[in-house]
């Protein structure tokens, strides 16, 4: 976990975007190749951004989202991504939940079920715990 002093200060935000932009274009060819869970890997990778700079954080919610939403079988989903991405997974499905967005709640409800089957309760307490690390 990132403590204070690891935060990347406001005047590195643009580096960030930057490596955020090209996470996004990496994505998508990712997507237009049917690789959605490679996708997701790639978007959470390197996630949530060690900055308090919310444009940083914003741009990395859509890449993540794109991922999420392109994910069509929750189960293989599950068959192929690493158990160290079930905890910031679980955060990115709560901030997906909180945005109120229909088509998105019912796609991080969806796989929410199945991740807290996997990982159990304690991923889900780890993720709402930790305030320092928010995505």
């Amino acid at each position: 976990m990132a403590t204070t002093e690891e935060f990347v200060e406001a005047d590195n935000a643009e580096a960030i975007i930057t490596r955020i932009e090209h996470k996004s274009r990496k994505i998508e060819s990712l997507l237009k190749q049917s690789k959605p869970v490679e996708a997701l890997k790639t978007a959470l990778e390197g996630s949530p951004p060690n900055t308090r700079d919310e444009r940083c954080k914003s741009a990395n919610w859509i890449v993540v989202h794109r991922a999420i939403m392109a994910i069509k079988d929750v189960d293989a989903l599950f068959s192929a991504l690493d158990p160290e991405y079930y905890d910031i997974l679980m955060k990115y499905l709560y901030r997906g939940l909180s945005t109120g967005d229909r088509p998105t709640c019912d796609q991080c409800l969806r796989i929410h079920e199945k991740l807290t089957e996997r990982a159990g309760l304690g991923c889900i307490l780890r993720a709402l715990a930790d305030t320092v690390n928010t995505v």
